[in-house]
């Protein structure tokens, strides 16, 4: 599922980003672009942020609603 629309960043590459070592939304946005352009997608990369950091090793494929890419 995408995330950020206006850079094309999907849920898959946000968990692959956190299994990589990012641990915050600054760090997606440095690593990825994700809200750095409207900003809308903040929230919901917020989340699957925090649902993939709570158990990294086993980090859902349904970490947002919505399910798969």
């Amino acid at each position: 599922m995408y995330i950020c629309n206006c850079n094309g960043i999907t849920e898959r590459e946000i968990r692959g980003a956190v299994e990589l070592g990012c641990t915050t939304l600054h760090d997606l946005r440095r690593d990825l672009g994700v809200a750095t352009c409207c900003g809308k997608c903040a929230p919901d990369a917020r989340k699957v942020l925090r649902t993939c950091t709570r158990n990294c090793a086993t980090c859902p494929s349904e970490a947002f609603a919505g399910g798969d890419d």
